[in-house]
């Protein structure tokens, strides 16, 4: 949603992490410990929160960061961040999200460890010996939130249930009710960590002056569809492609800037700001890949398909040029999707969660707009 890098740090076990609360094992003892936490997370002030939660997100080193509930909010809250996205590029309701904070506040105290009891690991003590996935897998904090979402919509009637029994019916502890204790503070977060991401509210009405805006490209389709270059192997670049001579200079900065994207993976959310790093939420999605790519061609680009559909103005399908913006799924006036016309019938994309950035044939596409930004 680029091999796996997330979180794949060492703890180091300083005595601060060795002593009360500090230590977290997701064992057990661990959670028989943790149990007698309830009733201190009660009454969280959320604009609060949301102001600490923000200061966090912008780079605040955590130092004079107060959330009750959180003792290292420099890693915790990232991790809710990861968790939070990634529910988001799952279409998980807000209540999922809820749950899996939950979930991983009492497994781990919302931090990717490296250890836990026998072989469980990562933000929620997922064990490869359970069928989680690698210990490598499961140390990515991308992977083991999809790896949780996937089980939680398995479980029949979850979003009727309480939280504790929601998370249990995924995690089956031996401890059910450890998870309700830590049902306000994660609400809290989901809710501070939610306002950061442009367009959370995806059925947030169109207004008329938007699709007066975005026209649609009809039905023509390019001349070239990219099927001369076969199968493209994701996160490569198509063999005998070059960027076309007469391409814009600033589309040709934006085009090779973006290939040097190829094959890391897509993040819901993500700034693209490091795709190659491993701090998830600088991975690419569909639009921060085109706003980045373009950046470094020094024009500037809007967060959001949603917006970026109002950049420049409308062509047509059949006249596209190099760094043309493309559209698709949903509707021309609030499409879902968005890649970048290479010429000779390719696009360039951040497909969706799981996906490396590609480059695709345009047949691929159901276009619904386009619009030139140059």
């Amino acid at each position: 949603m680029k091999g796996i890098a997330a979180g794949l740090g060492v703890v180091v076990l300083t005595p601060l992490l060795l002593s009360g609360t500090a230590m977290v094992m997701a064992s057990s003892s661990e959670a028989a410990t943790t149990a007698s936490f309830s009733g201190c997370l009660t009454g969280l002030d959320t604009a609060e929160v949301t102001k600490e939660v923000t200061k966090i997100l912008d780079g605040a080193s955590g130092e004079d960061i107060h959330i009750q509930g959180l003792d290292l909010p420099a890693e915790q809250i990232p991790n809710a961040q990861t968790i939070v996205a990634t529910g988001l590029s799952l279409d998980v309701p807000t209540k999922g999200q809820i749950v899996a904070i939950a979930t991983a506040m009492q497994e781990s105290r919302l931090r990717n460890l490296n250890y836990g009891d026998r072989d469980s690991l990562g933000l929620f003590q997922q064990r490869p010996s359970q069928g989680w996935g690698t210990a490598q897998q499961i140390r990515d904090p991308v992977y083991a939130s999809e790896q949780f979402y996937k089980h939680l919509l398995k479980v029949d009637g979850w979003q009727q249930m309480k939280v504790t029994q929601a998370a249990q019916a995924v995690q089956r502890s031996g401890y059910p009710d450890a998870y309700a204790q830590w049902e306000d503070l994660a609400t809290a977060l989901q809710k501070a960590i939610a306002t950061t991401f442009p367009n959370a509210d995806k059925d947030e009405p169109v207004k008329d002056k938007d699709k007066e805006s975005a026209s649609g490209t009809g039905a023509c389709k390019p001349d070239k569809d990219g099927t001369s270059f076969g199968r493209i192997p994701e996160g490569s670049v198509p063999k005998g492609y070059k960027i076309p001579k007469d391409a814009d200079p600033r589309a040709r900065a934006a085009i090779e800037w973006a290939m040097r994207q190829l094959g890391t993976l897509y993040q819901w959310g993500g700034s693209c700001t490091d795709s190659h790093g491993p701090d998830p939420m600088k991975r690419c999605d569909c639009s921060s890949l085109m706003q980045q790519a373009y950046a470094h061609a020094d024009v500037k680009l809007t967060r959001t398909t949603y917006t970026q559909v109002n950049e420049g103005k409308a062509v047509s399908a059949k006249n596209l040029k190099p760094g043309d913006l493309i559209f698709s799924r949903g509707t021309a006036a609030r499409p879902e999707h968005v890649g970048m016309y290479m010429g000779k019938g390719l696009v360039i994309e951040a497909p969706r969660t799981s996906k490396p950035t590609r480059i695709a044939p345009i047949k691929d596409w159901d276009i619904l707009t386009a619009r030139r930004v140059l």
